[in-house]
C-alpha cells in the first residue's frame, strides 16, 4: 500500500509539473497573439489615418457637406480597429483606455466641427501627411515583426531551460534509484556477513582445540574473506552511487533555481521591454503627424482653434507607459508570471538543499568563485550595453521626432494648389530619404543592443541564483566541517584519496595512429586518453571559463601525452584544476593526430552538404545516415565525445562555451579540410556540422540498444580502488599472499610453535587479507610470511600482521628480520604504555621501516592490478622500478597516499595511544 501511495504521489507531482508547463506554454502563445493584435491595431490605425487624410483632402473641396458625411462614415466603422477580439472591443467601446484610440475619437469630434477648408489644406492632407502615415505604418510593421522574432527566441530559450530542468530531474531520479538499490544490497551483504560471523565464531573456537586446525582453518578463512570482500565491494558501490546522487541532486537544484530566475526575469522584465520595443517611435511619430495636421488647421482657420485645442490635449495624453499598463491589465491572464517551480524529491529523498560533501567541496568552491567572477564581468558588460541601448533609443526617438514643419512652409506663403505642387522639390525628397535610411539603421542597431541586453540580464539572473545557492551551501558545509570531529574528518579525507589506474603496453600507436586498430588491439572500447581526459574535465572543469578555447602549457601537454603513450593514466593522481587547459589540449591533440581521421575524407563533401539545411532538426536524418557508414568502434567513441560536449555546452552561462564556440574549437580538429580545398571558405560549414552533432547527439548517433558500448555519464565519481571489478579484487585478495611468500620459505622453517605478541600501534587492514587490531591487543603468530609480515590470528580471525606494529616477548629467539635492528646495532623496543594517556616512543628508523612496508605492499598490489612499475620505491631486495609519471613528474604527491594504519610521522603520538592516519 505504501508503494502504491508513493506512486500516486509521484504521478500527482508529475501531473502538476506538466500542468504548470502547459499553462506556461499557453501564456507564451497568448503573449505572441497579444503582441500581434497590438501590432495589427497600430497598423490598422495608421492605415485608417492615412485613408482619412486622403479622403479628407477630397472632402475639403466639397466643404461642410462632404466633411460631415466623412466624419459619420468613419465614426460608424469602429469595428475594423482591433479585429473581433473581446479585449479589443472593450478598447473600442472605451477609447480612453488607450491613448491612441482616444486621439482618434477626439479627431472625429473635431472633424464634425469643421465646415470648410481650402484647396491648399486638401493638398497637404493628400500629400505629405498621408505619405508620412504610410511610412509610419511600414516602420511599425517592421519593428513589430522583429520584436515578434525576438519574443519567439526568448520563449524558445525559456522553454529549453524548462526542458533542461526536466532532464536534470530525471537524471537525479535515476541516480537516486541506483543509490537506494546499492544501499539495499549493502544492508543485505552486512546481514549475511553478521550471520556468517555468528556461525563461524563457535566453530573456530572448537577447531583450534583439535588436531584438525590445519584442515578447517583455510575454509573458515576463505568464507570470511569472501564475506568481507562482498561487504567492502557493496560499501564502495553504495558510496559511489550516493556521491553520484548528490551531484545529480545538486545539478537539479541549480537548474531549478536557474529556471525560476529565468522565468521570473522573463515575465517581470523581458516582456515589458519587448512591449516597449513594439511601441518604439509609434506614439512619437503618430503625435508628430497629428501635430503637423493641427498646425495646418490652425493656419487655415482661426475659428477652429477650439476643436484643435481638444485634439492637442488628446495628443498630449499619448502615454506609452499608461497604454502598456492598460494592455497588461486587460490581458492579465497572459502576462502574469506563473508560479515558481518547486523542488520535487524522488521516492522519499528528504534532502532539499545543495549538499557540499567533502568529495564535492573541491569542485563546488572553485565553481562558486568562477560564478562570482563571471557575475562581476557580466554585470559590467550588461551595464555598458544598457548605456549604449539608452543612447541608441534616444537617437532613434530623435530621428522619429524630426520636425515635419518644413512641408508646411510653402502652404504659409501661398495656399494655391499650383504653388504646393511646385514645392515638392528634389532636395527635400532626398533629405527625407536620408532621414529614413538613418532611422532604419538606428532601429536595427537598437534591436541588436536590446537583444544583447535581455540576454545578458537573463544570464545575470541565472548566475546570481546559482551563486546564492552555492554560497548558502558552502556556509553550511563550513559549519558542518567545524562541528566534525577529527576522526570523521580524517576518515572522509581518506575516502577521497585516489588510486592510480592500471598501466598497459599497447601494440598500436595511441597518438598519430589508427584508432580503430588501437581499440581492437587494446580492448578499450573508448581509448584511455579520451575516457580519462573527459572524466577529468567532468570532475574539475565543466564550469572552467574558456575550456578548449584557451591553450594549455605545451611542456605539460607533452608530459601527459607521453604518459598516455606508455599506457599510464597520469590524470588519476597528480593533476589539478590548474592543468585543465593542458588536459583539454591533450584531448584535442589526440583527435587531431589520428591517421586516418575520425571522419573519412570521402564523406567530407556529403557531410557538409547535409549540414547546409537551415533548421537543425532537418540536418539530423541525413547526417545520421552518413555517420552510419562509419565503423562501429568509431561511432562509439564519437557518441561518447559528443554526449560530453553536449553536457559541457549546458554550462555555457559559466564557461562561456556554447555549442557554436565548441564547434569552432573542434571543427578543425575532427574534420580537417582535405588537401586541394579552401579551408577558409569551408570552415564555417564545418563548424555548422560539428555544432549540429553537439546539439543533437542522441538523435544523430545510434542508441545503446542498437550499438552497445560505453555511455557518457553526466554525474561522474572520482576513480578509486573501490571501483575495481570482481576479478581485480580477487587478484588482490587471492594472489597477494603467494607473492609475499616468494623467497621467504626458509624463514618459515625457522619458526616453531605459536608465539603471542603485543600490538604496539593500532592498525587497520587495507585488504581483506590483513588483520585489523587495536593498540595493546594480544596477537597469536603462527608463521613468518616475509621479512615484514606474519601469519597469525586475532579474535579467531586469521590473516597477515605487520611486523613493525608488534612487540615480541622478551627473550624470544624467533628469527628477527634485519629491519628490527637500527643503524646503531641495537634491537628496537616497542613500549606499550599502561595507561591511555601515555605516549608511544618511536625512533626515526622504525618509522621509516614502517613506511617502507606500506610502499612495498602498495607496489605489489599495484603490480597485480596491472599498473606496471611500482608507484613507490620498495625496501625489499631486487631491482627497483621507475616511478610512473603521475607520481614523479606530473603530480604534487610524490607517492601513494598513506594508508589508514600507517604512522603519520617518526614521533607520532595520540592522546588515546594510537597513531592516527
Amino acid at each position: 500500500m505504501a508503494a502504491h501511495g508513493k506512486l500516486r504521489r509521484e504521478r500527482g507531482l508529475q501531473a502538476d509539473y506538466e500542468a504548470q508547463v502547459k499553462e506556461m506554454r499557453w501564456q507564451l502563445s497568448e503573449q505572441l497573439r497579444c503582441l500581434e493584435l497590438q501590432g495589427e491595431l497600430r497598423r490598422e490605425l495608421l492605415q485608417e489615418l492615412a485613408e482619412f487624410m486622403r479622403r479628407r483632402a477630397e472632402v475639403e473641396l466639397e466643404y461642410s457637406r462632404g466633411l460631415d458625411k466623412l466624419a459619420e462614415r468613419f465614426a460608424s466603422r469602429g469595428g475594423r480597429l482591433g479585429g473581433s477580439s473581446r479585449e479589443q472591443h472593450s478598447f473600442r467601446k472605451e477609447p480612453s483606455l488607450l491613448s491612441p484610440l482616444h486621439c482618434w475619437a477626439v479627431l472625429l469630434q473635431q472633424t464634425r466641427q469643421q465646415s470648410r477648408d481650402s484647396a491648399a489644406l486638401s493638398e497637404v492632407l493628400a500629400g505629405p501627411l498621408a505619405q508620412r502615415l504610410s511610412h509610419i505604418a511600414e516602420d511599425v510593421g517592421r519593428i513589430v515583426r522583429k520584436s515578434k522574432d525576438l519574443v519567439q527566441q526568448l520563449q524558445d530559450e525559456l522553454l529549453e531551460v524548462v526542458s533542461e530542468l526536466q532532464t536534470a530531474k530525471k537524471t537525479y531520479q535515476v541516480y537516486h534509484v541506483d543509490s537506494m538499490n546499492a544501499e539495499a544490497k549493502l544492508r543485505e551483504a552486512e546481514r549475511q556477513e553478521e550471520k556468517r560471523a555468528g556461525r563461524s565464531a563457535p566453530v573456530a573456537t572448537a577447531a583450534t582445540a583439535t588436531t584438525t586446525t590445519a584442515e578447517t582453518g583455510p575454509l573458515r578463512k576463505s568464507s570470511l574473506k569472501k564475506g568481507g570482500k562482498l561487504v567492502e565491494k557493496r560499501q564502495a558501490k553504495f558510496l559511489e552511487h550516493r556521491l553520484k546522487c548528490t551531484k545529480a541532486r545538486n545539478e537539479y537544484l541549480l537548474s531549478l533555481a536557474s529556471v525560476n530566475a529565468a522565468v521570473s526575469n522573463y515575465y517581470l522584465h523581458d516582456v515589458l521591454d519587448l512591449m516597449d520595443c513594439c511601441d518604439t517611435g509609434f506614439h512619437l511619430a503618430l503625435g508628430q503627424v497629428l501635430r503637423s495636421y493641427t498646425t495646418a488647421e490652425s493656419r487655415t482657420q482661426a475659428s477652429q482653434m477650439q476643436g484643435l485645442g481638444s485634439l492637442e490635449e488628446a495628443l498630449e495624453a499619448l502615454d506609452p507607459p499608461g497604454d502598456k499598463a492598460k494592455v497588461l491589465e486587460v490581458h492579465a491572464t497572459a502576462f502574469c508570471p506563473p508560479l515558481r517551480f518547486d523542488y520535487q524529491p524522488h521516492e522519499g529523498d528528504e534532502v532539499a538543499e545543495i549538499r557540499v560533501e567533502m568529495e564535492l567541496r573541491d569542485e563546488i568552491l572553485p565553481r562558486a568563485q568562477n560564478i562570482q567572477s563571471r557575475l562581476d564581468r557580466q554585470t559590467i558588460e550588461t551595464e555598458e550595453v544598457n548605456k549604449t541601448l539608452k543612447a541608441t533609443l534616444q537617437a532613434l526617438l530623435e530621428v522619429v521626432a524630426t520636425d515635419d514643419g518644413d512641408m508646411l512652409d510653402s502652404f504659409q506663403a501661398s495656399p494655391s494648389t499650383e504653388s504646393l505642387k511646385s514645392t515638392s522639390s528634389d532636395p527635400g525628397t532626398r533629405q527625407a530619404g536620408r532621414r529614413r535610411g538613418q532611422q532604419q539603421e538606428t532601429e536595427t542597431f537598437y534591436i541588436t543592443k536590446l537583444q544583447e541586453y535581455l540576454s545578458g540580464r537573463s544570464i545575470l539572473a541565472k548566475l546570481q541564483a546559482k551563486h546564492e545557492k552555492l554560497q548558502e551551501a558552502l556556509q553550511r558545509g563550513d559549519k558542518e566541517e567545524r562541528e566534525m570531529s577529527w576522526t570523521q574528518y580524517t576518515q572522509r579525507k581518506f575516502q577521497k584519496s585516489r588510486h592510480p589506474r592500471p598501466s598497459s603496453q599497447y601494440n598500436q600507436r595511441l597518438f598519430g595512429g589508427d584508432m580503430e586498430k588501437f581499440i581492437q588491439s587494446s580492448g578499450q572500447p573508448v581509448p584511455l586518453v579520451v575516457e580519462s581526459c573527459i572524466r577529468f574535465i567532468n570532475l574539475n572543469g565543466l564550469q572552467h571559463e574558456g575550456i578548449f578555447r584557451v591553450s594549455g602549457a605545451q611542456p605539460r601537454i607533452s608530459e601527459i601525452r607521453d604518459a598516455f603513450e606508455r599506457g599510464e593514466d597520469p590524470l588519476v593522481e597528480g593533476c589539478t584544476a590548474h592543468d585543465l587547459d593542458s588536459v583539454a589540449g591533450v584531448l584535442k591533440l589526440y583527435f587531431r593526430s589520428l591517421e586516418p581521421p575520425l571522419f573519412p575524407p570521402d564523406l567530407f563533401s556529403e557531410l557538409l552538404a547535409s549540414a547546409e539545411l537551415e533548421a537543425v532538426a532537418e540536418r539530423v536524418e541525413p547526417v545520421s545516415r552518413l555517420l552510419a557508414r562509419l565503423p562501429g568502434p568509431v561511432l562509439v567513441v564519437l557518441r561518447y565525445l559528443f554526449a560530453f560536449l553536449n553536457h559541457l555546452a549546458q554550462y555555457s552561462d559559466e564557461n562561456m562555451m556554447d555549442p557554436y564556440n565548441l564547434a569552432v574549437c573542434f571543427g578543425p580538429t575532427l574534420l580537417p579540410v582535405p588537401a586541394g580545398q579552401d579551408p577558409v571558405a569551408l570552415q564555417s560549414r564545418v563548424n555548422q556540422l560539428v555544432q549540429t552533432l553537439i546539439l543533437q547527439p542522441a538523435q544523430v548517433f545510434p542508441a545503446l540498444a542498437t550499438l552497445p558500448g560505453p555511455a557518457y555519464e553526466k554525474c561522474m565519481a572520482p576513480p578509486s580502488a573501490s571501483c575495481l571489478g570482481d576479478a581485480q579484487l580477487e587478484i588482490l585478495v587471492g594472489e597477494n599472499e603467494p607473492e609475499l611468500e616468494a623467497g621467504t620459505s626458509a624463514q618459515d622453517d625457522d619458526l616453531e610453535g605459536v608465539v603471542e605478541a603485543v600490538a604496539c600501534f593500532a592498525y587497520t587492514g587495507r585488504t581483506a587479507q590483513e588483520l585489523t587490531f587495536q593498540r595493546g591487543d594480544v596477537l597469536r603468530l603462527h608463521a613468518r610470511a616475509s621479512s615484514d609480515w606474519w601469519r597469525g590470528e586475532h579474535a579467531g580471525v586469521w590473516g597477515l600482521i605487520p611486523h613493525k606494529y608488534i612487540m615480541l616477548p622478551e627473550g624470544s629467539e624467533i628469527g628477527t628480520p634485519p629491519e628490527a635492528v637500527d643503524p646503531s646495532g641495537y634491537r628496537r623496543h616497542c613500549l606499550v604504555p599502561t595507561s591511555p594517556e601515555q605516549h608511544v616512543d618511536v625512533d626515526k628508523a622504525v618509522a621509516q621501516n614502517m613506511d617502507s612496508v606500506f610502499k612495498e605492499l602498495l607496489g605489489k598490489a599495484a603490480a597485480r592490478q596491472g599498473l606496471g612499475p611500482a608507484a613507490t620505491a620498495s625496501t625489499s631486495p631486487g631491482p627497483r622500478s621507475p616511478k610512473p609519471l603521475a607520481c614523479s613528474r606530473l603530480g604534487r604527491n610524490k607517492g601513494f597516499s598513506r594508508g589508514p594504519g600507517a604512522p603519520a610521522s617518526p614521533s607520532a603520538s595520540h592522546p588515546q595511544g594510537q597513531i592516527q592516519p
